[in-house]
């Protein structure tokens, strides 16, 4: 049986490690190319690439599905707004990297998977646009509750939907961690999952494209989830 090839799109974060301070890498938790494992599928992780922003076929012939991960704010740039105060580091060459990446491979009808952030670059690529604080919104900071830890709530998704089918229900338990969510939905997506508690957006999707789907929570944490797997089955 072949193993496709899944892209796991790279955070660009600044960090200290072992005797270096302030050193700039290219990095991607592990979990995510454990899962694509998992799933049957061989992990690839994908740096920021000037080249590829023009040309993102340049990656895309070498991939048979792609995963737009989590990572650091989206720069409100990238869909025309003005920074909000709580909005966090960016790093604007990764959001043109990976907005090429996702229309092209849209283009291409090419499996496509966004992760937390990943939903929220999907949205941007296809003309949408963020709320940067979620918690002016909602009142509460319940989906961004305590820093560097995962909350877990339930999410319900549409009958009939890609989200359901990937997560094999239409209502999961999942982990997740953001403060920035959708705004103004992009040309064609369909919301396809809300939150329990609050009725937050919590998946998109595109129809008519073979795997084209966005979730704002973290599937690679949880290894009885399927989601991923379906990518790469998609993939396949």
């Amino acid at each position: 049986m072949s193993r496709p090839a899944i892209g796991i799109c790279a955070a660009t974060e600044r960090v200290s490690w072992a005797v270096w301070d302030g050193y700039d890498v290219v990095l991607a938790p592990r979990a995510y190319a454990t899962a694509v494992q998992r799933g049957g599928g061989i992990a690839l992780v994908l740096p920021p690439d000037p080249a590829a922003a023009e040309d993102p076929d340049l990656v895309l012939d070498r991939l048979d599905g792609l995963i737009l991960a989590g990572g650091s704010d989206v720069d409100p740039g990238s869909y025309g707004a003005e920074r909000h105060p709580r909005t966090g580091n960016t790093w604007p060459e990764r959001d043109r990297f990976e907005l090429a990446l996702a229309r092209r491979a849209l283009e291409r009808d090419l499996p496509l998977l966004g992760i937390c952030r990943g939903m929220q670059m999907l949205n941007v690529a296809l003309g949408g646009s963020l709320v940067q604080h979620l918690p002016d919104s909602l009142g509460s900071e319940v989906h961004c509750a305590v820093p560097g830890t995962f909350g877990e709530h339930q999410v319900r998704l549409a009958a009939g939907s890609l989200a359901a089918a990937a997560a094999r229900s239409e209502a999961v338990a999942v982990r997740s961690h953001h403060h920035q969510g959708i705004d103004r939905l992009g040309e064609g997506l369909e919301v396809s999952g809300w939150s329990v508690e609050d009725e937050l957006q919590e998946a998109i999707e595109l129809p008519g494209k073979s795997f084209a789907l966005g979730i704002v929570w973290h599937p690679e944490e949880d290894p009885d989830s399927e989601l991923i797997g379906a990518l790469v089955e998609a993939a396949r």
